[in-house]
């Protein structure tokens, strides 16, 4: 029977105790896309949408968010994170594809980091252009890639 790191002999959740863990380089490599309607797609790329420059501030939103990921989420290590990256690729005329790249050299992993980057930056995009767009959708949010630790590297074979 699997045990889970963060569930006690009780059954009560816990923080995994990391305090032995070598210090190593972690990466870890995030995707997620936003659909939107030809037109919402057009005003991002234009930079014509009135709240201002969307992927500027989805990419500010993105990298604060992954800085936060431990005030976000219950059992996650508050880590020192050396770098974050959000990146934004159009994907026909409809969605963009966001890539959040996030490492540190530490005991634990920066997955949940680079997660909570891409989906605050898509949350951002639909935020900034729902006055436009209601029916945007934000899917495919998936870690793609990690490596560091003790754990093996981690590719995943097809991206959504």
């Amino acid at each position: 029977m699997k045990t889970f790191s963060h569930i006690d002999e009780n059954g009560s959740v816990k923080m995994v105790d990391i305090t032995d863990k070598k210090s190593t380089l972690r990466v870890a490599v995030a995707h997620g896309v936003i659909s939107m309607h030809p037109d919402t797609f057009k005003r991002i790329q234009d930079k014509s949408v009135k709240k201002g420059n969307v992927l500027e501030t989805a990419k500010i939103a993105g990298i604060m968010a992954a800085k936060k990921t431990s005030d976000l989420i219950p059992m996650c290590h508050p880590i020192y994170i050396t770098y974050v990256s959000v990146d934004f690729f159009p994907d026909k005329d409809e969605s963009f594809i966001i890539k959040a790249t996030a490492r540190t050299l530490g005991q634990t992993g920066v997955e949940m980091e680079a997660l909570t980057a891409v989906s605050v930056a898509a949350l951002t995009i639909y935020d900034m252009c729902k006055s436009y767009d209601r029916k945007m959708t934000i899917s495919d949010i998936c870690l793609i890639e990690k490596s560091g630790g003790k754990s093996k590297t981690f590719v995943r074979n097809k991206q959504p």
